[in-house]
C-alpha cells in the first residue's frame, strides 16, 4: 500500500504511520486548545465559534469567528523541529503517513508531500461556501475582514464562508478516514504523538493499529487511554523525543 517498494539485495524498510495532535505544534505557537490549559477549557463559549449550528444561523458567532480567525497565531505559524523530523524520516526512504487531527497544514509546509498527509479535521489555510461548495484561500477571505467585512459571503453564490476545517457538529469526510484506517492496519509502526487518544474516530486508530499487529509508540505529556497497549510511551518533550524516536526508526 505505501508504493515503496525493496530493491534486489534491500530490506523492505516498515511502513511507518504517525498520528499526530495539537501537541505536535505548540512549539510553534499554537496553542492546545483541549489541553489542561486549552481554550475550551478556559472558555468554554468560544467552542459555540467553531460549532456548525451557531455559526450558520446566527451572524454574531460569525463575526466572532472571523475576528478570531484574523487574530490566530496558526497562519503565521512554521513547522518546528518535530515536524522537521518527520520530513526527514520520509526522505530517508522511510514509508511515511501522517494522519492529522491539526488544521494547521504545517506538515506540508515543512515538505512532507500533500500526498502523504490525512487531515482528519480539514485545513484552516483555505475557506470553503457552504451554499455551491466553492473553495478559496484562507488568506484572500481574511483580506476582506481587514477591509471592514465583518463576514464576507462567498463571492460565487452569496453564501456562508466557512473555514474548510470540521466544526463540531459536522461529520469526518469518510473518504479521508477510510484512508486513515486503511494505512492503520497496513502499518508496521504507528507513533501516537501530541494527541490525548480521547477524540474519537482519531482515538480508535492507536488500538486498530495494534490489534493488527503494529509496534505502538505513544510520545504524549500526559497519560492517554492506550499507554496500557502501547510498546513504547514517550513522556519528554515532543519537540526533542520525536525527532530522536524518527531518527531512530530511519537508522533501523
Amino acid at each position: 500500500m505505501s508504493g515503496e517498494q525493496a530493491g534486489p539485495g534491500r530490506t523492505k524498510k516498515p511502513l511507518v504511520v504517525l498520528l499526530s495532535g495539537a501537541g505536535i505544534s505548540t512549539d510553534s505557537g499554537i496553542p492546545d486548545y483541549r489541553g489542561p490549559d486549552g481554550l475550551w477549557r478556559r472558555d468554554p463559549g468560544a467552542e459555540k465559534l467553531v460549532t456548525y449550528d451557531f455559526y450558520m444561523s446566527d451572524p454574531e458567532i460569525r463575526r466572532r469567528s472571523w475576528r478570531m480567525r484574523r487574530d490566530a497565531p496558526t497562519l503565521r505559524a512554521r513547522p518546528n523541529a518535530a515536524h522537521e523530523a518527520v520530513v526527514r524520516l520520509e526522505r530517508s526512504g522511510t514509508p511515511v503517513r501522517v494522519i492529522t487531527q491539526n488544521v494547521d497544514g504545517l506538515h506540508q509546509l515543512a515538505g512532507l508531500p500533500e500526498r502523504k498527509v490525512l487531515e482528519l479535521h480539514g485545513n484552516v489555510r483555505s475557506v470553503v461556501c457552504t451554499g455551491c461548495a466553492a473553495r478559496s484561500p484562507m488568506a484572500e477571505a481574511l483580506e476582506r475582514v481587514a477591509a471592514g467585512d465583518p463576514d464576507p459571503a462567498c463571492e460565487h453564490c452569496g453564501g456562508i464562508l466557512k473555514s474548510a476545517t470540521v466544526m463540531f457538529g459536522e461529520a469526518l469526510d469518510p473518504v479521508v478516514l477510510g484512508e486513515a484506517v486503511a494505512f492503520t492496519k497496513a502499518c508496521d509502526v504507528f507513533v501516537a504523538v501530541g494527541t490525548s487518544l480521547t477524540v474519537h474516530p482519531a482515538a480508535a486508530l492507536a488500538g486498530l493499529a495494534a490489534d493488527h499487529g503494529a509496534r505502538l509508540v505513544i510520545v504524549n505529556a500526559e497519560p492517554t487511554p492506550y499507554d496500557g497497549r502501547a510498546d513504547e510511551v514517550v513522556r519528554e518533550p515532543i519537540g526533542t523525543a520525536l525527532p530522536a524516536l524518527l531518527d531512530r526508526l530511519a537508522a533501523e
